[in-house]
């Protein structure tokens, strides 16, 4: 009856003596509630009332509003490792990790000694480097669909360059995404967008013109039918989804469907993306086109990359690439792009991921969390199901199986809502919404999956 000792001696430390002999479990997590401090929130919420006077909605990206599972957003004052802590004091576990990118932790100390020798250097050059080589040769070693890369600032930009790059090297104008999928915010990719246009429950966007959308098709995620027909009724210049689904909350596809995609973008003369914004470094040092062994044509990139700054990549085949300005004539710039700081945090980054064991332990951990998650929600009489790759997770409050968007929209959200309140108070950080994926970073602990499997169990007792 031992097994939550060591967390109360982390997260309670005036209990540890209390622990050091059996109790049983019932009264452990009893002895936590008592001593538990209240969980106040009055700093943040005076930061938001000031922010949304100042900013959109209070915010400077949508999801961090809170609006899919009600109250304020936490407002944080620091991170490190797998904790954040917020204005009023308040430690939580960390399952978003920046929205993937501290895949290491956060504010790694290699990543953070490499950045200071650097930042003596200068933050921003303007002009070539040594490190964006150095970057981009790890880069096209790990992802197999990658010959050459093109630095950009972000996963939206990377996204907006290669669209442009499908449609002039195939001399086309249609593209097939599919339901719920995100691709970042241009205009061509914001259709049944997923992430936090599902989220706020938003139309197609206002602001975004008729012709800019008139070349997205879309289908069903896991559906090949759906798409060779699409392929067979239009002349399509690429197929683009992402691999692993993160953004309409975590789908899985069918390897048959990654496989079938392959198959039928050759035949159709289409190129084959995988948007690896999400995935890429993530699931595998290879990303999910090596996870699933299927490689596409082009590859986008961002977040693991910049180790916790701001970049995107987009990649592939040299014949593809070489179409980019100033090889090509498919213009795409950017002022940061590949800029000292992100190419360094990212090449420090993927070093540490390529040490022995690292993916066996985010898998490890991931798979523990989620059985525990799911299996407690189960216990509580709940219906639900979820699953991971390696370290990315995500549930859903339905019976499932969940295999695309209209099989996500099914799930109880204003269970979810509840569920992710219940968490934050009892120091746990989960994304604010159903519709996105979780993360597992190298940094967390086996005690830090048991504190959050504990205060799962209690919060699934309240809904």
């Amino acid at each position: 009856m031992m097994k939550y000792a060591p967390i109360a001696a982390i997260f309670f430390p005036a209990l540890a003596t209390a622990f050091l002999t059996p109790v049983p479990a019932k009264q452990q997590v009893r002895m936590m509630a008592a001593t538990m401090a209240p969980h106040k929130t009055d700093k943040s919420s005076a930061v938001f009332e000031e922010a949304k006077n100042i900013m959109p909605g209070g915010v400077s990206s949508p999801v961090r509003a809170f609006k899919s599972v009600g109250g304020n957003p936490i407002v944080f004052d620091k991170v490190k490792g797998a904790y954040a802590w917020d204005v009023d004091g308040n430690k939580y576990i960390d399952y978003v990790g920046s929205w993937g990118p501290a895949i290491v932790g956060h504010a790694d100390d290699e990543v953070l000694k490499v950045l200071n020798e650097v930042m003596e250097k200068g933050t921003s050059f303007g002009a070539p480097s040594v490190y964006e080589n150095t970057l981009a040769k790890m880069v096209i070693d790990a992802v197999p669909s990658v010959e050459m890369v093109r630095f950009t600032n972000s996963g939206t930009e990377a996204c907006m360059g290669m669209l442009r790059l499908v449609r002039a090297f195939t001399k086309r104008e249609k593209v097939i995404k599919f339901d719920g999928c995100y691709h970042g915010h241009a205009d061509g990719f914001l259709v049944q967008a997923g992430s936090g246009v599902a989220t706020l429950g938003l139309p197609d966007s206002p602001g975004v013109p008729q012709g800019s959308t008139a070349g997205t098709l879309v289908a069903e995620y896991n559906n090949l039918a759906n798409v060779e027909q699409l392929l067979k009724e239009h002349e399509v210049a690429a197929v683009i989804l992402e691999p692993v689904v993160g953004n309409s909350g975590f789908i899985v596809p069918d390897k048959s469907f990654l496989e079938g995609l392959r198959k039928l973008t050759t035949q159709y003369g289409a190129l084959l993306v995988f948007d690896e914004v999400m995935t890429g470094f993530r699931i595998s040092y290879g990303g999910a086109q090596q996870y699933f062994g299927v490689t596409p044509d082009v590859t986008t990139m961002g977040k693991v990359i910049g180790g916790g700054l701001p970049v995107g990549a987009y990649g592939g085949r040299k014949d593809i690439m070489e179409t980019v300005a100033p090889a090509g004539p498919m213009y795409q710039a950017g002022t940061l792009s590949g800029n000292p700081l992100a190419m360094t945090a990212g090449i420090k980054t993927l070093e540490i991921l390529k040490r022995p064991g690292a993916y066996e332990k985010l898998d490890r951990l991931t798979e523990r969390l989620i059985t525990g998650i799911l299996k407690e929600g189960k216990a509580a009489g709940h219906a639900i199901c979820g699953g991971h790759v390696s370290g990315m997770f995500g549930f859903f409050f339905t019976e499932g199986p969940v295999r695309c968007f209209a099989d996500a929209a099914k799930s109880d959200t204003a269970k979810f809502a509840k569920w992710h309140r219940g968490m934050l108070e009892h120091g746990v950080y989960l994304a604010p919404s159903q519709y996105e994926a979780g993360f597992m970073s190298l940094a967390h602990t086996e005690a830090d999956v048991d504190a959050t499997i504990a205060a799962a169990k209690e919060v699934f007792k309240t809904l």
